[in-house]
C-alpha cells in the first residue's frame, strides 16, 4: 500500500477520525476524534474524502510527511506556515504533492492550538471498538494507541468518494484569543447546587485558560463558587460532589471549586456539579484554546442550537460572538413526572442540546433507584430508536445522548415519559450477578507515590494527606487503621457503574450499609494516578481502569480490569470486550502483597494467570431489602456513629479555613490547584 515517512512527528501528532469511537461511553471509552471536528471535517472535505476517513491532529506544531506516492493534502485548524518542498501553500485549500515531496507544517502562530491534516484516501489504522481515533491513555486506536513518532510509516486507504474543493471563507472557522461558548443551561444549576449569583458569575466571568489542559479537559481560571449546600452527603463531604452520574463533552464540570471543560478524551461518568454545557456545534472550540486566552459562556437556547452536523456557514463558526437572544429559563430541568406506582419523582435534565439525564428520586443512596435505572435502560434498548447514540447508567441516573438532528429534546423527554408509565416496580428486579473475587494491595507503594506527587505538584495542606487511609479512618470514627482494612475485605461492594474514571473502572458500593466508608473526594483532583489504584470517594469504591487524573481516596491496587489488547485475555475476561465486570457483579477482596500483586499484573497482561475468583450467581432487590429490614437497627446505630465522625470532620475543616471563600486564580499563580 502507498506510504508516507513521518520525519518529524511534532510533539502530539496522532491519527483521529471523525464521529470517533461512540457507543461505549456506558463502559468508560471516550469518542477521542478529532477535539475541533470543525477544522477536520473541511480539510477531509478539501480532499474529497469520506466523512468517516482517518486524518492527522497535531498539537502546537505540526509534521514533516515524505509521500512516496502522488496524493492531495490540505491543513486547517490553526493558522500554521505549511510548505511543500519547501514551497510555500494555502491552508484550506486542496494541495496535490508528489512522490518524493515533503509537506512541513510548522508551529501554530499566534492564534488557535491544534492543526489538522486530512491526506486523499485517509489514512489507514487498525479499527478499534468502531474507531480509528487514538485514545493515548488506554493505549489503543491509531497507530499502536500512541503519538507519532520520527520514522514511523503511514498507509493510506482508498475511501475518497468526492472531487477536491477549496474551503470557502464563511466556512473556515474564526479564531480569537477571547472566545465565546455557547451553553445551555444544566444538568446542575441553581438553586439546587448553585446559587443565583454563582450562576451570574459563570456569564459574567472571563475565564483564562489554564497551561494544564489537554484533550480530557480545559482547566480554567475563575472565581470560586458560593455553593447552594454545606457538602454532597453520602456522595462526599465536597459541595461539589453527587451520586455518579454520566458526563457530556463540553460540560463544565466543577471537580471541587476548579472548574473544567470536559473534551472528546474526558470521562464518561463521575461525581461533580456541571452547570452548563457546551452545546454540540460550539464543541470545536474546546480544540482550539489555549493557554492564557479566555473564555465567555453565552447562555443560548438548545433548540436555538446549531445543527452539529452541518460544517457549512449555517454552523455560524465564521463568526467570534455567539449570537443569542438568551438562554432556556428552566434551570436546566426539562420536566418531572413520577414512576407508575407515584413513589418516586423523576427529573429530566437537560445536558447540552444532546442528552437528557434522567434521575430518580432524591440526592440519596438507594439500591431501588439504581434498579429503576436499569428498567428504563433496558426498555429504552429493546426499542432502539432512530437517533439514539448511548446510554449510560449512573447511580441514580441515566444519560440518553441522541443525535440531535434526528431527536429533539422535546420529543426525547416526552417519550421518555412514555416509557417511564410502563415500567415494572422496582422491587422486581432480578438480575445476574457474578461474585468476583479480586486480589488487594493494601496501602500499595504506587498509590503512595501518587499521593507524594499530589503534594508536591498540586496542593500539600489538604486534610486527607499525608495518609488517605488515615484520613477514612478519621471521616468515620473509627478506632485504627486495621478498622478500615476490616472493613473494606470484609464488605462486598456491587457493581453499580462502569467507566467511573475509564475503561470499565467500576463505581461500586457495599451492599452492607455498615461497610460504607464515605469520605470526600480530591479538591482540587489529582493529576495522576497509577492504572488500577483502588479509592473510596462519597460512599463508593472505584478501580481505576487506567492512569489519569482522579480524585477518590486510596486503599490500595489490584489487577487490570481492562484487557489492554491482548489477543488471548487472562482468564475471567470476556474474549469477545475487554472489559472486565458487569453491571451488578459483586466485588470482594482477597490480600496480596505488593511484589506478589506485581507478579499477578504482568501474568494479567500476558494472558495467564488465575488471580481473578468468578462465581456465577444472581442479585434479588427483594432479598436485599430484606436483609437491610432485619438488621435494621445496627444498621442504624453504625450509620450514626459514622455521621457524627463526618461532622465533626467538616467542624475542623471550617475552623482551618478550607471551606473559607479563596480566589481560584490565586489558589494555581501559588502552586495549588492543578
Amino acid at each position: 500500500m502507498a506510504t508516507i515517512t513521518v520525519l518529524r512527528a511534532g510533539p502530539q501528532t496522532t491519527i483521529q477520525d471523525w464521529p470517533g469511537r461512540i457507543g461505549y461511553w456506558k463502559v468508560g471509552v471516550p469518542p477521542s476524534g478529532p477535539m475541533d471536528d470543525l477544522s477536520f471535517r473541511l480539510v477531509n472535505k478539501a480532499v474529497g474524502n469520506a466523512g468517516a476517513a482517518a486524518g492527522l491532529e497535531a498539537t502546537m506544531m505540526g509534521p514533516a510527511l515524505r509521500f512516496d506516492v502522488p496524493a492531495v493534502i490540505a491543513v486547517g485548524g490553526a493558522p500554521a506556515p505549511v510548505t511543500v518542498s519547501g514551497r510555500p501553500v494555502a491552508q484550506w485549500v486542496p494541495v496535490p504533492v508528489a512522490a518524493g515531496d515533503v509537506l512541513d507544517v510548522g508551529a501554530a502562530a499566534d492564534l488557535g492550538m491544534r492543526i489538522y491534516i486530512a491526506v486523499s484516501g485517509g489514512i489507514e489504522a487498525e479499527d478499534y471498538l468502531g474507531s480509528r481515533s487514538t485514545f493515548t491513555m488506554g493505549r489503543f486506536g491509531g497507530k499502536d494507541g500512541r503519538n507519532l513518532a520520527d520514522g514511523d510509516e503511514l498507509s493510506l486507504t482508498d475511501t475518497q468518494t468526492g472531487q477536491p474543493r477549496r474551503v470557502l471563507s464563511d466556512e473556515q472557522p474564526a479564531f480569537t484569543h477571547a472566545w465565546e461558548l455557547g451553553v445551555t443551561v444544566g444538568p446542575h444549576s441553581a438553586p439546587e447546587f448553585f446559587t443565583p449569583e454563582d450562576i451570574d458569575d459563570v456569564f459574567a466571568t472571563a475565564y483564562e485558560v489554564h497551561f494544564n489542559s489537554d484533550r480530557t479537559g480545559i482547566r480554567l481560571i475563575g472565581p470560586k463558587p458560593r455553593w447552594a449546600r454545606d457538602d454532597g452527603g453520602e456522595a462526599g463531604l465536597h459541595p461539589s460532589n453527587i451520586h455518579d452520574n454520566a458526563y457530556s463533552v463540553g460540560a463544565l464540570d466543577f471537580t471541587g471549586d476548579t472548574p473544567i471543560l470536559l473534551g472528546p478524551d474526558g470521562p464518561s461518568l463521575g461525581g461533580f456539579v456541571c452547570p452548563v454545557t457546551v452545546v454540540a456545534a460550539e464543541r470545536w472550540k474546546l480544540g482550539q484554546l489555549k493557554p492564557g486566552d479566555t473564555v465567555r459562556f453565552v447562555a443560548v437556547r438548545s433548540e436555538q442550537a446549531a445543527s452539529p452536523s452541518t460544517i457549512g456557514p449555517a454552523r455560524r463558526a465564521g463568526m467570534v460572538n455567539v449570537l443569542s437572544a438568551g438562554g432556556d429559563v428552566d434551570d436546566g430541568i426539562l420536566g418531572t413526572t413520577t414512576t407508575a406506582d407515584g413513589a418516586t419523582t423523576v427529573t429530566y435534565r437537560r445536558s447540552g442540546d444532546d442528552n437528557i439525564l434522567v434521575e430518580y428520586g432524591d440526592m440519596r443512596l438507594d439500591l431501588a433507584l439504581r434498579a429503576r435505572v436499569h428498567a428504563l435502560s433496558e426498555r429504552i434498548a429493546a426499542e432502539r430508536p432512530a437517533g439514539l447514540i448511548d446510554l449510560t447508567p449512573g447511580i441514580r441516573s441515566l444519560q440518553v445522548k441522541a443525535d440531535p438532528d434526528v431527536w429533539s429534546q422535546q420529543r426525547m423527554e416526552q417519550w421518555l415519559k412514555e416509557c417511564e408509565s410502563q415500567l415494572p416496580a422496582a422491587e422486581d428486579l432480578v438480575v445476574p450477578s457474578r461474585e468476583v473475587s479480586l486480589p488487594l494491595s493494601w496501602d500499595d507503594p504506587a498509590t503512595r507515590e501518587a499521593i507524594e506527587r499530589y503534594m508536591l505538584g498540586v496542593r500539600s495542606d489538604a486534610p486527607w494527606c499525608p495518609w488517605n487511609i488515615e484520613f477514612i479512618r478519621r471521616m468515620n470514627g473509627l478506632d485504627s487503621v486495621d478498622d478500615v482494612h476490616r472493613i473494606v475485605f470484609d464488605a462486598s461492594y456491587l457493581v453499580l457503574g462502569l467507566g467511573d474514571v475509564y475503561l470499565g473502572a467500576p463505581v461500586a458500593v457495599p451492599l452492607d450499609p455498615r461497610h460504607r466508608l464515605v469520605t470526600t473526594k480530591y479538591n482540587p483532583a489529582r493529576t495522576w494516578t497509577p492504572e488500577n489504584a483502588v479509592g473510596i470517594g462519597g460512599a463508593y469504591l472505584c478501580v481505576y481502569g487506567m492512569e489519569g487524573p482522579g480524585g477518590y481516596q486510596f486503599v490500595g491496587r489490584t489487577t487490570q480490569v481492562w484487557n489492554h489488547r491482548h489477543p488471548e485475555p487472562a482468564p475471567g475476561f470476556d474474549p469477545e470486550h475487554p472489559w472486565l465486570l458487569r453491571f451488578f457483579d459483586r466485588i470482594s477482596w482477597y490480600p496480596v502483597g505488593a511484589d506478589e500483586l506485581l507478579e499477578m499484573r504482568a501474568d494479567v497482561a500476558a494472558g495467564r494467570g488465575n488471580s481473578m475468583r468468578i462465581t456465577e450467581g444472581s442479585f434479588s432487590l427483594a432479598d436485599h431489602q430484606a436483609f437491610i429490614d432485619d438488621n435494621a437497627a445496627a444498621i442504624s446505630a453504625t450509620r450514626t456513629a459514622m455521621e457524627t465522625a463526618r461532622d465533626e470532620e467538616r467542624e475542623r475543616w471550617s475552623q482551618q479555613g478550607e471551606f473559607a471563600a479563596r480566589n481560584a486564580a490565586q489558589d494555581i499563580e501559588q502552586g495549588k490547584v492543578a
